[in-house]
């Protein structure tokens, strides 16, 4: 097919999310051919922005693509990803992989059917301090990683009472599904993709349906707490089949400050990334000369993680080969960690899932 910016490429889904990534696409030389959305405001906000076609029906923007990105609500990953594999398109899915298992295991079969691939959109597994632990657990200076600590934590960060966020039909479940994902994905990806045994977790709604519900800001409009019928925050415990473990705190609202740190605790040293401000630590211990500790801060390039797994995605469409990274198949794990913990609150015991 020739180069990365020879790929012409859709976007299904013209939301908030859709227009980044239409942005990010433009902004590094990709080709923008058309969108699709069932709405016709996000239709012309779409043309009048970018100037390029935008159709109602996802079939007539396939017939002018090579790859699609699908950005639509949870509930509808589905839909478009199948009708877009089944068209022989390359996809790239933003997380999560589906509103529930059973549409991600659903996804998971058509892809493995299909002559084009389906990428899991985690897009900070690219964040340049991310990339700089994953090189060094590579050379193996954390020596074997056994633990990571994982944090999601808004103060308050409810995206919008009454919006699709908050709706268990059509997101599948609230501050978990939403931002959890991305650190259950993220402390996995530390962990080298283990095999997950077993899952304890607890969910919580405390905040998002309250009248009195204080809050400074909120990306959506607040239509109020009979809007809201899912969760805020959960905890959770995840343990693989060596013993290795995660530690998970997420939410949307909590009395606490919010929290974006990632540990990684390793056998030889260890980091601790705040995954907001991409500011980096690494944590050492040695005999030399006399026993010491030390802690070394790590300045790293400011990146676009967005754009650099666009990059990876359209590298792969062009090589007609599928990315080794964010695999349908690590999306699914993910996806069952996210059952699992969800089926553990629901019935209070832990979860096997070996």
């Amino acid at each position: 097919m020739g180069s990365a910016n020879d790929v012409d490429v859709g976007i299904v889904g013209l939301g908030g999310i859709g227009q980044h990534h239409a942005s990010r696409l433009v902004e590094h030389g990709g080709t923008l051919v058309g969108g699709m959305d069932i709405d016709a405001d996000a239709r012309s906000r779409f043309h009048e922005e970018f100037g390029v076609h935008a159709y109602e029906d996802e079939s007539t923007l396939y017939e002018a693509c090579d790859a699609v990105l699908i950005t639509t609500p949870n509930r509808f990953h589905e839909e478009y990803a199948v009708s877009a594999l089944s068209a022989g398109l390359d996809v790239l899915l933003e997380k999560p992989l589906a509103h529930n298992l059973e549409s991600a295991e659903r996804i998971a079969e058509a892809a493995a059917d299909a002559d084009g691939f389906c990428m899991v959109g985690f897009n900070n597994r690219f964040a340049e301090p991310v990339q700089v632990i994953k090189h060094y657990q590579d050379e193996g200076r954390f020596g074997e990683t056994t633990h990571v600590e994982a944090n999601y934590v808004r103060r308050r960060g409810i995206p919008g009472r009454g919006s699709w966020f908050t709706s268990d039909a059509v997101a599948g479940g609230g501050a978990l599904i939403d931002i959890g994902v991305h650190a259950i994905d993220l402390a996995l990806y530390f962990l080298d993709h283990p095999d997950v045994v077993e899952v304890a977790g607890e969910t919580r709604s405390e905040f998002g349906g309250r009248d009195d519900y204080a809050f400074v800001h909120m990306w959506g409009e607040d239509e109020g707490p009979e809007e809201f019928d899912v969760d805020d925050s959960a905890s959770a415990f995840i343990r693989d089949a060596d013993g290795n473990t995660v530690s998970l705190e997420v939410a949307w609202a909590t009395n606490r400050p919010t929290n974006d740190e990632f540990v990684v605790r390793g056998t030889k040293a260890g980091a601790t990334l705040d995954r907001g401000s991409d500011e980096l630590t690494l944590h050492e211990a040695a005999t030399g000369g006399s026993h010491h500790l030390s802690d070394t801060d790590v300045e790293t390039r400011a990146g676009d993680s967005h754009a650099a797994e666009q990059a990876v995605f359209l590298d792969a469409v062009a090589a007609g080969e599928p990315p080794s990274i964010n695999t349908i198949e690590e999306g699914l794990t993910v996806q069952r960690v996210i059952d699992a913990i969800y089926r553990s609150a629901e019935e209070g015991r832990a979860i096997r899932l070996d």
